[in-house]
């Protein structure tokens, strides 16, 4: 027997080769013992996409050896170029250990073979946008429904190997998918995961969602997968974009200090979403949230629950849009008092239909507590204004009228007025400065009396000016009326008592006494060593500021004492509570 590669063994003449090699159908000649090809004619070459070199050593199709003597066998044939063929076997008597087998395609082989039960189950996966695939551990090739074909972006009838496939998926998915299977199989229990595809048609990324289980064998070793493949990269963009938007949302409503929440009304229940809701009503999660029969009966204030019920009835019956503003009782931190803080709350009710009944409430709380002590602050400073503008006018004009009808020139005239003037400014300049809205006596007697102080005015010193007292602030109601009467003390004791030369000398002491509803200021003013003094023969405009505005705007009682060793002049004021609301540091 000729055993060249390129004979047929078993062929006993050389037109038996001859006829082997001109057939017009494929014919293989395979080795009896393990269906093995030993020679392949150019038509079964042709037919398996295979010159027919490469054929020899190799088995026809899947499942492995030939049909025995006279017998008929199906198989499948996967071509280099990524197609499928069915053939139909048939096979000869044997000869010398070698048996002729021919070949011939049935039909290209679809990716399954579906019998008529499987059809319309086949055309609705299709339909749901499902593929079907299959994998063989024979050659590692997966079979692919022309769905699932388009989904990877690979041709109609293509049968890649799974180490193409796996080259397309991400690296990160690829190890989550290889545990995801191994562990499915151990288990004996379908898998599904979904991960990042790259398709080679378009080379976009695209999220498939791949399901399967494995197929044991009769020995029960792995025979095969069998599952399906579904494009979801819409969903998936879906989800990513309404994850961002919740993101964008949940940045936003943190940034304004915001609380999210739903109210489920037949259930009477509570969702908070996030953080800030525990934060404004002083709760941890573990406290639970707050239904709205507990939120009316012991969290909202009582004078707030017929406005807030009413704003809730006005939304039910109206446009189911909400906006109330309430206060609510928080709980303080560990060991505090109960505080009342006011809420400011937009929503709006959701219906089972346009005229079912609300099933939910959905909206965001905001505390407005600071904000709403700034507003009151802000109106209270803005009447302090009204006020102090209108006292000063009145305060102007009475200094421009007294001061002309005592001045005896124009020169006088302006000397009188500019310092009056300017000792009521810099009262006004003190108290703008101070967040309380406030003066201090002590920087007020400072600035009238520093140009005649000889050193530093403390007690004690022997210096023409000694100012004795604790620290007073004044609040603005009586700074200055005050102010005005530290300058024309200071005016008088300049032009005609004791700081008009060079021995005399001013001693001021101060202190707060109690009172019967608040503490009261004594204030005295003592000179001595200038010239010698005696009562006014008629009452200037310091005389009247002294009397009439200390009195009337000051409450205050005053008396003096024209001594010839000096004049003295005794005050007792009452001090006006701060207000809180005018400290914006109050609510820290």
């Amino acid at each position: 027997m000729d055993q060249r590669p390129d004979a047929a063994p078993g062929l006993p003449d050389e037109l038996s080769r001859f006829a082997f090699e001109a057939a017009p159908v494929g014919l293989a000649c395979v080795n009896g013992s393990d269906g093995r090809i030993a020679a392949a004619n150019p038509a079964l070459a042709a037919l398996l996409g295979v010159a027919p070199e490469n054929l020899i050593g190799r088995v026809l199709g899947e499942g492995g050896g030939d049909p025995a003597d006279g017998e008929t066998r199906e198989t499948v044939w996967h071509r280099a170029d990524g197609s499928t063929v069915r053939l139909r076997l048939r096979s000869g008597p044997e000869r010398q250990a070698f048996r002729i087998v021919s070949v011939d395609a049935l039909a290209e082989a679809p990716a399954f073979r579906l019998d008529p039960l499987r059809e319309q189950a086949h055309l609705a996966l299709a339909s749901a946008g499902l593929g079907e695939w299959s994998w063989s551990p024979a050659d590692g090739r997966v079979v692919l429904s022309d769905r699932a074909a388009a989904i990877l972006g690979l041709p109609a009838g293509a049968t890649p190997t799974w180490a193409v496939l796996r080259e397309a998926i991400a690296r990160d998915d690829l190890d989550r998918l290889r545990a995801t299977v191994e562990d499915a199989v151990a288990k004996a229990i379908p898998y599904a995961v979904e991960l990042r595809y790259r398709r080679a048609s378009d080379g976009q990324e695209a999220w498939i969602s791949a399901r399967g289980r494995a197929i044991p064998g009769p020995d029960g070793a792995l025979a095969g997968m069998v599952g399906i493949v579904q494009d979801v990269t819409a969903r998936e963009e879906a989800r990513r974009a309404l994850h961002d938007r919740e993101q964008r949302l949940r940045v936003a409503t943190t940034v304004a200090a915001l609380g999210i929440f739903e109210w489920h009304v037949l259930a009477d229940q509570s969702l908070w979403e996030n953080e800030r809701m525990w934060e404004i009503f002083g709760r941890r999660p573990q406290d639970g949230t707050i239904s709205m029969r507990e939120f009316f009966r012991t969290v909202v204030h009582p004078e707030d629950k017929a406005a807030f019920r009413q704003a809730v009835t006005a939304a039910l019956h109206s446009d189911g849009v909400l906006h109330a503003t309430t206060r609510i009782r928080r709980r303080g931190s560990a060991g505090a008092d109960t505080v009342w803080r006011t809420i400011e709350m937009a929503g709006r009710f959701e219906r089972d239909g346009p005229a079912g009944l609300p099933s939910r409430l959905i909206g965001v709380v905001a505390d407005i507590t600071d904000r709403r002590l700034a507003e009151e602050r802000q109106s209270l400073l803005i009447r302090e204004l009204h006020h102090r503008v209108k006292n000063t006018l009145a305060t102007v004009q009475a200094i421009v009228g007294s001061t002309a009808r005592t001045a005896s020139s124009i020169d006088s005239f302006y000397e009188a007025f500019v310092g009056r003037i300017m000792s009521l400014a810099h009262t006004h300049s003190v108290l703008t400065e101070d967040v309380w809205q406030t003066a201090s006596l002590r920087n007020l007697l400072e600035n009238e009396l520093r140009p005649y102080a000889d050193g530093a005015m403390l007690p004690g010193t022997g210096g023409r000016v000694e100012l004795d007292g604790p620290a007073v602030d004044l609040p603005s109601e009586i700074a200055v009326p005050i102010g005005m009467a530290i300058h024309e003390l200071t005016t008088n004791a300049a032009k005609y008592g004791a700081l008009s030369n060079r021995a005399g000398r001013v001693r001021i002491r101060w202190s707060v006494e109690p009172g019967t509803d608040r503490p009261r200021l004594r204030f005295q003013w003592q000179e001595s060593g200038g010239p010698a003094v005696a009562p006014p023969t008629r009452q200037g405009f310091g005389s009247r500021l002294l009397q009439r505005v200390l009195t009337t705007q000051v409450q205050a009682e005053v008396a003096t004492d024209y001594a010839p060793g000096g004049f003295a002049l005794t005050m007792l004021a009452p001090l006006p509570a701060r207000n809180a609301a005018l400290n914006p540091l109050a609510a820290l």
